[in-house]
C-alpha cells in the first residue's frame, strides 16, 4: 500500500473514532453563565463607572487562580460588568489592589505583552466554536493590546492585527477601573446567535497571580477558548453600523545603494486599502498600491542550519482571518506562505521586492459552521529580471464538525503572464485538506493533512505532502506524536517547505510535579527526539534532546539539557555558515551540554539567557545567547541581544566566531507617540544595521510613520545602503 493509501485509512479510522470520542464529551464551564442587557443611557468613557448603566447590569465578581495554582479562588478580586447599545459593546471592571507598590508595565506602546505586564483582558468568541475569537486587554496605565485568536487560543493572540476600539484608566487608593467600548463593526458576529463564548482574565505582577473568570487548568494559556462560559444576549443583538472603512494613505521614498551608481531620488506614492463588512461576519478586503514600508523589519538570526530561516507575516493587509490560508500543514510545510507575495527568490543574490499592484481577500463566516476565505493578488512584471507579472490566488473553505474540530480544503495557484496575458503552461498549484481535531476538554489536539502540487511537465508522484500530529496534555503529563512525508517533488512556490525528498518523525514526552509549597512551582523532565530519513528510509538526520526544567513561583526558570545529534551530510557544507571551508560528505556524530534561563520578568532589570558547549561535526562549539532589559517605567525600555558562536575546527579548516548584537531602544513619549532604535551587528553577514522608526498615531487608527534604515559595512563604517520612508494613512469610516 502506497502512502497515499495509508494516509486514507489512517484518516478513516480518525474519523470513526474521534466522534465516538467526542460525543460523549459535555462541553466544561456550562455553569459559568452571564447575561447582558442593553441601555439606553449613555455612557461616557472616563474610567469612573458613574453612569446608571452599570448600576442597572449585571457583574461577575469571582475569578479563579491560573497560576501561581488552579485549585482556588484569587486572592485579587476583580469585579466586571457588561451592557452595549446600538454602536458598541462596552466592559468595566474594578480591579481591586491592596498590595502597595507601583503597577509592572512595559511601556506606553500598544500591543504589550501580557505575561509581562498587569493587565485585564476579555476573550471573545462570538460563534461559541471554542476555535476562533478575539482578545481585547487594557493595562492600569491606559495601554491597549488587540489580538486574534486562532487554534483555540492555544498559542496565544495574533497582536499584529490592529482594529478600533476605545478605552479608559482610572487608578484609585483601592485599585484600578477600566471602561471599554468594541464598536461592533470591529467584531465579526452573527446576529442570529444568542450566545457567544466569553471569559476575563487578570494578570497582576504584584502578586504574581494570574485568574480567570472561568477556571483554566495551568497547563493551558489563560486564553483558552476551550473553558469559555457563555455571554446570554437578554435583548437583539445590533447590526454594525459604519461598516466600511476607507484608508488612504501617501509615502515619500529615498533609497540609495552606494555600491551602485545613481539612485537616492525621491519617490513619492499613493495607495488605498478598503475594509468593507459585506455582512457582520463576512469581510471584503481591498488595496491598491499596498505599501508596507512602516512594517517593522525582521530581526536577524545567526543561521547554522542548511536550511532556510521562517519569518512571521507582520502586513496588516493580510492578517484578519489569516488563520483560514496560513494554518494550513505546519510550520515547514504551509502550502501557502503570504510573505512570498511581492517577493521574487532570486538565488544568485538576496530576495528581490516586486511592487504589488493591487488585491482582494473576501474572508469570514457563512454561518456558525462555514468559514471561507478568497484572495487574490496582482503583481507587476521586473523587467531587470525578465520577469512577467504574476497573479496569486487562494480559496480555502471551512466546516466546523463534533465539538471543536474541523474540516479544511485550500487551493492555491501561482499564475504567470504574458503582457497582458495568462500563460497557460506558467503556474504552481497546490491542492490540500486538513482535518484539524481538538476536544471540548482541549486535551486532545491533532492535525492530519494531504496537501498535492500541480505543476507543468511535473510528473504526480512524490508531488505531495501528509502528516499525522497528535497532542495529549494534561496537568502532569505531556505527549506528542507527529510524522512528516514530503515528497522531492513537492515544491509550492507560493509556500514554505523546509525539506523535500524526506520522512519526519517527531516525539514529545514531558511530566511535571507541582510542590505544595517552596519557591518551586513545578518542574520535571522532557524528551523530544526529531529523525529524518531520506525516501529509501535512510536514516540522514536526528536529533536526541533530554531536558529537566525548574519554574519559580516568582515566574523565574532555568533548566538543564543534553543533546545528541546526527547529521549525514550528502553534499559539502560549511557548519559556519560562511561557505569557506566545506566538509566533505559523510556521517557525523556529535553531542552539547546546554543551559537555559530567565530572571523574574516582574523586575525592571531582567534577562533570559542559553548557554552551550559540546562537539560539533568533527570540531567543538561553543554558543551563548543573552538578552538583558531595563524599564524606565513607563516611557523607555532599553535592552541588548547578544548571540555569539565560536566554532573550533581541526587542521586544514578554519575557525569560526560568529556575533549577533543588537542593542535596542523603545521610547513611549505618550499612548500614541513611540520611537524605537535598533542596531544589528551580525558577523555572519559581515553587516551592521540601524533601524529608526517613529510613530505618531493622531487619532484611533491614523498614524505618520518615518523609517531611516542604514546598513554599513562593520569595519571603516563604510555606507552599503540606506533608505527613508514616510508614510501618513487616515481611517474614514462610512
Amino acid at each position: 500500500m502506497n502512502w497515499i493509501g495509508r494516509f486514507c485509512v489512517l484518516l478513516g479510522v480518525l474519523g470513526l473514532y474521534f466522534p465516538v470520542l467526542q460525543a460523549g464529551e459535555t462541553p466544561p464551564q456550562e455553569s459559568y453563565r452571564f447575561q447582558i442587557r442593553k441601555t439606553e443611557k449613555a455612557i461616557r468613557l472616563d474610567g469612573k463607572l458613574e453612569e446608571e448603566a452599570w448600576q442597572n447590569a449585571d457583574s461577575i465578581s469571582r475569578f479563579y487562580q491560573n497560576f501561581p495554582f488552579d485549585s482556588s479562588y484569587a486572592l485579587a478580586n476583580t469585579t466586571v460588568w457588561m451592557t452595549y447599545d446600538e454602536t458598541n459593546l462596552y466592559v468595566a471592571a474594578i480591579c481591586y489592589d491592596s498590595v502597595p507598590g507601583k503597577y509592572v508595565i512595559q511601556s506606553l506602546k500598544r500591543d504589550f505583552t501580557y505575561a509581562s505586564s498587569d493587565a485585564f483582558a476579555i476573550y471573545i468568541d462570538p460563534f461559541l466554536d471554542g476555535t476562533n475569537g478575539f482578545c481585547f486587554s487594557v493595562n492600569p496605565y491606559g495601554v491597549q493590546q488587540e489580538g486574534l485568536l486562532s487554534y483555540g487560543g492555544a498559542f496565544g493572540p495574533n497582536n499584529d492585527w490592529d482594529n478600533q476600539w476605545f478605552s479608559k484608566v482610572s487608578r484609585e487608593p483601592y485599585g484600578w477601573v477600566v471602561e471599554i467600548a468594541i464598536p461592533f463593526r470591529t467584531l465579526r458576529y452573527n446576529r442570529d446567535l444568542k450566545e457567544w463564548g466569553i471569559n476575563f482574565s487578570r494578570n497582576d505582577l504584584k502578586r504574581n497571580e494570574s485568574s480567570s473568570w472561568c477556571p483554566i487548568p495551568r497547563n493551558f494559556k489563560v486564553g483558552a477558548l476551550a473553558f469559555n462560559g457563555k455571554m446570554v444576549w437578554a435583548d437583539e443583538i445590533p447590526r454594525a453600523k459604519n461598516r466600511t472603512a476607507i484608508i488612504p494613505f501617501v509615502t515619500w521614498q529615498a533609497s540609495k545603494d552606494y555600491t551602485q551608481p545613481g539612485g537616492g531620488k525621491p519617490i513619492p506614492g499613493l495607495g488605498t486599502d478598503a475594509k468593507i463588512a459585506v455582512t457582520s461576519s463576512l469581510n471584503l478586503d481591498l488595496t491598491i498600491n499596498p505599501d508596507f514600508s512602516q512594517v517593522e523589519v525582521d530581526r536577524q538570526v545567526t543561521n547554522l542550519s542548511r536550511f532556510s530561516i521562517f519569518f512571521p507575516e507582520r502586513r496588516q493587509f493580510f492578517i484578519e482571518n489569516s488563520d483560514l490560508f496560513s494554518n494550513f500543514g505546519f510550520r515547514n510545510i504551509r502550502p501557502f506562505f503570504s510573505r512570498k507575495i511581492g517577493i521574487i527568490q532570486n538565488f544568485n543574490a538576496l530576495p528581490e521586492p516586486v511592487r504589488i499592484l493591487g488585491g482582494a481577500r473576501l474572508s469570514g463566516r457563512l454561518d456558525e459552521n462555514w468559514r471561507m476565505g478568497v484572495m487574490t493578488m496582482q503583481t507587476e512584471g521586473r523587467g531587470d529580471l525578465g520577469l512577467q507579472g504574476q497573479n496569486y490566488s487562494v480559496m480555502a473553505l471551512q466546516r466546523q464538525v463534533f465539538t471543536r474540530s474541523n474540516i479544511s480544503a485550500i487551493l492555491v495557484n501561482r499564475q504567470g503572464f504574458e503582457g497582458n496575458r495568462l500563460n497557460t503552461s506558467d503556474f504552481n498549484r497546490v491542492l490540500g485538506l486538513d482535518y484539524n481535531l481538538a476536544t471540548s476538554d482541549n486535551r486532545l489536539r491533532g492535525k492530519i493533512f494531504y496537501h498535492h502540487l500541480f505543476t507543468p511537465g511535473q510528473k504526480l508522484n512524490n508531488s505531495n505532502a501528509q502528516a499525522v500530529w497528535l497532542n495529549y496534555s494534561s496537568r502532569r503529563l505531556m505527549v506528542e506524536y507527529n510524522h512528516e512525508y514530503i515528497g522531492e517533488n513537492y515544491k509550492p512556490e507560493v509556500g514554505f517547505v523546509l525539506r523535500s525528498g524526506v520522512f519526519r518523525s517527531e516525539n514529545f514526552a514531558s511530566y511535571k510535579w507541582f510542590p505544595s509549597k517552596g519557591k518551586i512551582n513545578n518542574h520535571g523532565p522532557s524528551v523530544f527526539t526529531d529523525i529524518y530519513t531520506d525516501k529509501n528510509l535512510r536514516y540522514t538526520d536526528g536529533l536526541y534532546n533530554f531536558i529537566y526544567q525548574f519554574k519559580l513561583n516568582n515566574s523565574a526558570s532555568f533548566s538543564v539539557g543534553w543533546n545528541e545529534v546526527f547529521t549525514w551530510l550528502l553534499q559539502p557544507f560549511d557548519p559556519s555558515g560562511l561557505n569557506k571551508n566545506l566538509l566533505p560528505e559523510g556521517k557525523y556524530y556529535y553531542r552539547n551540554l546546554e543551559f537555559t534561563g530567565n530572571s523574574d520578568v516582574r523586575k525592571r532589570l531582567n534577562f533570559s539567557g542559553t548557554a552551550g558547549y559540546g562537539s560539533y561535526f568533527i570540531g567543538y562549539r561553543q554558543n551563548s545567547v543573552l538578552n538583558v532589559n531595563y524599564r524606565l517605567q513607563p516611557y523607555a525600555i532599553l535592552g541588548v541581544a547578544m548571540n555569539q558562536n565560536f566554532i573550533e575546527m581541526p587542521e586544514p579548516f578554519t575557525d569560526a566566531q560568529l556575533w549577533l548584537v543588537g542593542p535596542r531602544v523603545e521610547l513611549s513619549l505618550s499612548k500614541s507617540l513611540f520611537f524605537t532604535t535598533f542596531v544589528q551587528y551580525n558577523t555572519q553577514l559581515n553587516n551592521l544595521n540601524i533601524n529608526s522608526r517613529f510613530q505618531w498615531r493622531f487619532r484611533p487608527m491614523s498614524d505618520l510613520f518615518i523609517v531611516v534604515t542604514d546598513n554599513y559595512l562593520p569595519y571603516g563604517m563604510a555606507v552599503r545602503n540606506r533608505a527613508i520612508v514616510i508614510k501618513l494613512n487616515y481611517w474614514f469610516f462610512i
